[in-house]
């Protein structure tokens, strides 16, 4: 993914959609270069995250809330049989080929859901909330949980290999 940063006078939809992109991009940048098992490496106990499984999470988040969500469609999780999100951090068995290839699946759903969509005033039924929200809330949700989660990324991949940057 080319790492490209938000336009500075975009509009609404273009902006978010731009920071989304970036962030998307910066996760696959903490990780390029690194072996599956440098990938798979985790934090520091008791903790397992890796940057792997961070990965693996991302997928079945961007499947959740842009398939799921606004688009209804009716799918089971990627990573497990019983609806839990956390277990796609389990990523001690997973490879690069893998965890990649459904992120970027995910990612290539989820774009062309938003690009469909009349505007981002959609909304869609969040069953957890029991409420309706809009795909301007579903994208500022996502961009801030992988802004949340570059922030791990950062401290684990300069555990790998002392690379660092934002």
């Amino acid at each position: 993914m080319e790492r490209i940063g938000p336009p500075l006078t975009g509009d609404e939809r273009e902006t978010l959609r731009a920071f989304l992109d970036y962030h998307r991009a910066t996760l696959a940048w903490k990780c390029e270069g690194l072996t599956d098992e440098e990938l798979r490496r985790p934090s520091m106990p008791p903790s397992t995250l890796s940057l792997m499984g961070l990965v693996r999470h991302v997928g079945e988040v961007e499947r959740h809330w842009f398939r799921r969500t606004v688009n209804g469609e009716e799918l089971p999780h990627l990573w497990s049989d019983t609806h839990d999100f956390q277990a796609a951090y389990e990523a001690s068995g997973a490879t690069r080929e893998e965890a990649f290839a459904a992120w970027e699946a995910e990612v290539a759903h989820a774009r062309r859901i938003e690009a469909a969509a009349e505007s981002l005033d959609v909304t869609a039924y969040v069953t957890s909330w029991k409420e309706e929200a809009s795909l301007r809330l579903v994208m500022l949700h996502l961009i801030h949980e992988y802004a949340r989660h570059n922030g791990h990324a950062d401290l684990l991949r300069q555990a790998v290999d002392g690379a660092t940057g934002a």
